[in-house]
């Protein structure tokens, strides 16, 4: 039996902040990002958001990324009627 999530995962990115080092990807226990093809101002690919229904919301991202370029947390989810 499955367990019902009672939270959900939001990131938040800034991505003119990142360089494109990927830490945040690599350090994702639950595999939720990936780089980006596109580019920010700067000439980097930037991380995105997958599988949002993967994301538990640990923000081992923002506590790796160098740059405070991102940063997640729990939200409470809404009773599907």
């Amino acid at each position: 039996m499955q367990r019902k999530r009672r939270f959900e995962g939001v990131v938040m990115i800034t991505q003119e902040r990142c360089k494109g080092c990927t830490v945040c990807v690599e350090f994702c226990p639950v595999h939720a990002l990936s780089m980006s093809d596109a580019f920010n101002q700067k000439g980097y690919h930037f991380p995105e958001l997958k599988d949002p229904e993967k994301c538990s919301g640990c923000d081992l991202c923002g506590m790796y990324c160098p740059d405070f370029a991102i940063y997640a947390f729990k939200r409470e989810m809404k009773e599907a009627s």
